[in-house]
This record gives C-alpha cells, structure tokens and sequence, in this order.
C-alpha cells in the first residue's frame, strides 16, 4: 500500500470538538461580516493561523458546508458561499418557524432570556446612533437568535446561528448597508416591548410583517446587486 498522509485520515473523535471550535470561529466572522461571500478560505494558510492541523480545519470546513456557509469552486477550493434567492426565501422560511413560536412561548421565557432580548436591541439601537450599519445588522440578528432563545433550547440556538450567518452573507450582496439596515430597527425594539408586556399576539403580529416586509425588501435589493 501507497503511504497515507496523515492529513487524509479521517478526523479522529478526540479532534472534533477542535474542529466544531474551529467552525464556530468562522461561523462568528461570517455573522459578524468579516468574512463575505466568495472569499477564499485558504487550509494552509489558516490552520496555522487556527493553530490546528489541517486535517482538523479541513472537518471544520465540512461542518460549514453541511450548514451552507461554504462552497467547493472549482480551481479555488473552499470559499465563503453566496447566497441565491431560494436560500433567502428558505432562511425567512426557517426564521418564521422558529422567531413566531418563540414569541408564542414567551409567556415561559426566563426573567434572564428576556433581558437579553432587551440587551441585545439596546446594542443595536447604539450602533444606529454611531450610524455603524454593518454593526446594526450583525446585532440586529443577534437580536433575533435572542427571541429564539427564550425557548430554552441549546441545539434550536446552535441551529439558529447557522441561519443568522446566512443571513449575513445575502446582507452582502447588497452595497448600500445603510439602505438595508435602517428600517428595522424601531421594529426591533417594537417587537420587543410587546414581548415583553406579555402581548404576545400582537408580537406575533409585528414580527410576521416584520420578516414578510424584511424577505421582500433583501430580494429585490439582492436583485439589483
């Protein structure tokens, strides 16, 4: 038999929680906008930067992939995936599922959950005040993986974080952030106040014009781009 490389094996179990940490490293730079579709993911380059091998960064590479954030292009490798309109649609699709029920079941969050809803739109409102659009949107989603958080569930918020770093890669097709940011953020804090006060219908209520108006609004700006 031919020698085996060790970066070909497969990733050993004592070696996957490195990778899902690795992931998580490059799932938050996604959310947060640092690294945007089409950007080249270099193994060599940062596995070392990762301090982890490159059969681990490559495991990590293929957790992002199961969750859409990366494509395999041909000639470049793994890159940063952009986002098509049915993705867009698919993401509002998983967002109502899971944003409506959370404010459904409010009326049990924690005293805790419910302050980090607060929390995390007072963070958004400051970046409104620094006009830091790109900061709106990436606290804007937290807000929102804040109200799924009210329902107590560790997988729903891991999932959910996935969907929000999609999200921030259709956010970047779109060159003005300021356009596309604006809007929400009143809706956020509207959202918020009603959940809140315990009037969970009318949250509801808000926050499904608020995803219809949003999903509307980033098509046909993704269109133009």
């Amino acid at each position: 038999m031919p020698p085996t490389d060790v970066d070909d094996l497969t990733v050993p179990s004592a070696e996957r929680p490195t990778a899902e940490r690795v992931a998580g490293s490059l799932r938050d730079e996604i959310l947060s906008g640092g690294l945007p579709p089409g950007m080249p993911l270099r193994e060599a380059a940062l596995a070392a930067e990762l301090a982890v091998s490159r059969n681990t960064f490559r495991e990590a590479l293929r957790l992002l992939g199961a969750e859409g954030l990366i494509e395999q292009q041909l000639y470049k490798g793994a890159v940063v995936a952009s986002m098509s309109e049915a993705r867009i649609r698919d993401i509002y699709l998983v967002r109502r599922t899971l944003e409506l029920r959370a404010v459904e079941e409010s009326g049990a969050a924690t005293v805790a959950a419910l302050d980090a809803v607060e929390a995390a739109v007072r963070v958004t409102e400051a970046a409104v005040a620094a006009e830091d659009w790109r900061g709106v949107g990436t606290y804007s989603l937290r807000f929102h993986g804040a109200l799924v958080a009210t329902l107590g569930s560790p997988m729903l918020d891991t999932f959910f974080h996935g969907v929000t770093a999609q999200q921030r890669l259709a956010f970047a097709a779109v060159a003005d952030e300021a356009v596309l940011q604006e809007p929400w953020t009143a809706r956020d804090r509207e959202i918020c106040d009603l959940v809140r006060a315990g009037f969970r219908g009318a949250a509801g209520t808000a926050l499904r014009q608020y995803l219809d108006d949003s999903e509307r609004l980033l098509v046909q700006l993704t269109r133009g781009a």
